[in-house]
């Protein structure tokens, strides 16, 4: 159990957490979301003991080994492998300390921890995990100094998942992942046998993976079980029922208001008047929701989309070097009117023809014709880089209208999703959302007829991201999306297109599809390094009736969940009513008896929802385990 209690903690002044506290029972996988800059990750430095809180505590059982991603990517001249292999760091020292032990019982203590610890199998364990991550055979034994600095954050997460730790604390780690990194990573999570604490706005990650969600919001902390589908549902009912509540509280207190206002002088009425300033100094009020406005994002519309097909390639081949393509025999157009992602594992080549696509790789050999006129927008996450620090989103945007008044260039910005009071900031102390949004805005000016987006999610909160969706499906032009977000993808694309083998094509299966055949195969590699993968051998036909019949094979324990959550759901409610009769102040001073057995009757009633809270956790984690197995 990981509790935290009346925890309060601040950067720089501001207050980012307020007497928060919240629970976690053993084996929680949970999603930490909030805004952008609301505290999350200065909570997990609390959580590690690299920050010190203004009030409260961090309570974690003894000897529990927690792990994060180092902050250092790793770049010495070590193999890959060798660097995972060292992050046991009990194991490691455990083979240095054989080495020149003499004692024969040390000796015996070591192999047989060695064996505890299955340590036999932990390099095909370690070379699992990078494969899982992206890196094949041949690249797990170049050094770590030959990859870029993107490539080595995923060594550094495939050495503390190799570690195992008893919690694991993982900030944005889809955000140097793809798509391919991403769905293992997803399922590995998913699958992983300890207490995980997750910082995300993938929404399809926090759905796949976790089974609750720590909303910290407002500077407070609330636990919510279940996915983040689950848990929006779940808010926006809580949200509904306080803003009833609210209603129903200010017209009782106007009402009772208005009887004191009006007859307080009254010598006759006083007494009544009295009575009522009472029950209202003992109603209190109910609090006002407040939600954080998020600004949205506007593309411009084409002022004319030109015929299609707007791109056409013939026997395309485009690279960095002569005579070296990375792609090639690309036999492509695009319409008008296309939504398009493109799939395929980093170092693949999406990148290599989202640039190729915008004109800033020239074709090696074949031929690409555009549409007259044709606009193209080209967004990617390094560009970050080219903005100038020092000027302002108006500063940027100036130059792009020289003839305009001040209002038109600050309505231009707001377009792009920046709030007035960022319009001044400059560049290099916006956020990284604020960046992208600026960025992405930028990419856009010219209204163009197709849309490159490369990566636009990484520094976006949910809600941008749901920002984003909504501008995607808005603008009228063609548009390419790469992207680690599965979410976005469907939300917004209706073609696939496949960069895989020196190539690009359609491909025809959904995301669905092309997520199991990613877990399939990183499963049947891991099979295959434990000497059984004939489990991935079978066909999809064999596999749906396998899923059907584990499914009913577990019918009463999924049934014993849902059960429990029904109970939960009724323990919640019994609490919420008896701390409404508590509120009352009169049952303390005129019926003391029954105030104390009210006060037993939640103590007891708190303690059966702690139970069964933990019970349906470790049914929850059985469930998920037998599906996966």
């Amino acid at each position: 159990m990981i509790t935290i209690n009346d925890l309060s903690a601040r950067i720089a002044g501001r207050l980012l957490i307020d007497h928060a506290s919240v629970a976690l029972p053993a084996g929680t996988k949970a999603g930490l979301v909030g805004k952008n800059g609301a505290g999350k990750s200065t909570l997990f430095r609390i959580i590690t003991g690299d920050m010190e809180s203004e009030s409260g505590f961090v309570s974690i059982p003894k000897n529990t080994r927690i792990g994060q991603v180092a902050q250092e990517a790793p770049g010495t001249e070590e193999p890959l492998i060798e660097i995972v292999l060292k992050a046991d760091k009990e194991r490691e020292a455990l083979l240095t300390e054989a080495e020149t032990a003499t004692d024969p019982h040390r000796i015996a203590e070591i192999h047989t921890r060695l064996t505890d610890i299955d340590s036999h199998s932990a390099e095909a364990r370690a070379a699992s995990i990078l494969s899982g991550l992206g890196f094949d055979a041949e690249a797990q034994l170049r050094p770590a100094s030959s990859f870029s600095g993107g490539w080595r954050m995923r060594v550094a997460l495939a050495a503390v998942l190799f570690s195992e730790p008893d919690l694991l604390l993982l900030d944005e780690p889809t955000n140097y992942l793809d798509l391919e990194g991403t769905l293992w990573l997803e399922d590995y999570v998913r699958r992983y046998p300890h207490t995980v604490i997750i910082i995300s706005h993938d929404r399809d990650m926090l759905n796949m993976a976790v089974n609750s969600i720590i909303h910290l919001d407002q500077k407070n902390l609330t636990f919510y079980r279940g996915t983040y589908d689950q848990f929006e549902r779940q808010r926006a009912e809580a949200i509904e029922l306080q803003t009833k509540a609210k209603a129903k509280n200010d017209a009782a207190r106007k009402h009772l208001q208005s009887f004191i206002d009006r007859f307080k002088a009254k010598a006759s009425k006083a007494r009544q008047a009295q009575s009522r300033v009472k029950a209202l100094e003992r109603m209190g009020t109910v609090s006002a929701v407040i939600e954080d406005h998020v600004q949205p994002i506007r593309f411009p519309k084409p002022e004319k989309q030109p015929a299609s097909p707007i791109v056409a390639i013939t026997g395309g081949a485009v690279g960095y070097a002569p005579g070296k393509p990375i792609l090639k025999g690309l036999n492509l157009r695009i319409d008008n009117d296309d939504r398009i992602a493109l799939l395929g594992s980093n170092g693949n080549g999406k990148s290599t023809f989202a640039k190729f696509i915008s004109g800033r790789l020239s074709a090696e050999s074949g031929d690409i014709r555009l549409a007259p006129n044709l606009k193209i927008g080209f967004f990617a996450q390094h560009q970050l880089d080219d903005l100038r620090p020092a000027e302002t989103a108006v500063q940027h945007v100036r130059p792009l209208m020289p003839d305009a008044p001040e209002a038109k260039v600050r309505a231009r910005v707001a377009q792009m999703g920046l709030a007035t009071e960022k319009m001044e900031t400059a560049a290099k102390d916006l956020s990284g959302g604020e960046k992208a949004r600026l960025l992405m805005g930028l990419a856009a000016f010219e209204a163009p007829n197709l849309l490159i987006l490369d990566e636009p999610t990484n520094h976006l909160d949910i809600d941008s991201r749901n920002a984003l969706i909504e501008a995607l499906n808005e603008y009228e032009g063609a548009v390419i999306l790469i992207s680690h977000d599965r979410h976005l993808i469907e939300a917004t694309v209706d073609r696939l297109w496949l960069v895989k083998d020196g190539t690009v094509a359609n491909y025809d299966g959904d995301l669905e599809d092309y997520r199991n055949t990613i877990v399939q195969s990183s499963r049947g590699k891991g099979n295959k390094d434990k000497g059984n993968g004939s489990e991935d051998n079978r066909s999809k036909a064999e596999q749906r009736k396998a899923n059907a019949d584990k499914r009913a094979a577990f019918a009463p324990l999924k049934k014993k969940i849902n059960d429990i959550e029904s109970l939960t759901g009724k323990l919640q409610k019994q609490i919420q009513a008896l701390d409404k009769e508590l509120e009352d102040q009169e049952i303390y001073e005129k019926f003391p008896a029954k105030a104390a057995a009210k006060v037993k009757e939640r103590a007891d009633i708190v303690a059966k929802l702690s139970k069964a809270e933990e019970q349906w956790l470790d049914l929850s984690t059985e469930y998920e385990e037998a599906m996966a197995g």
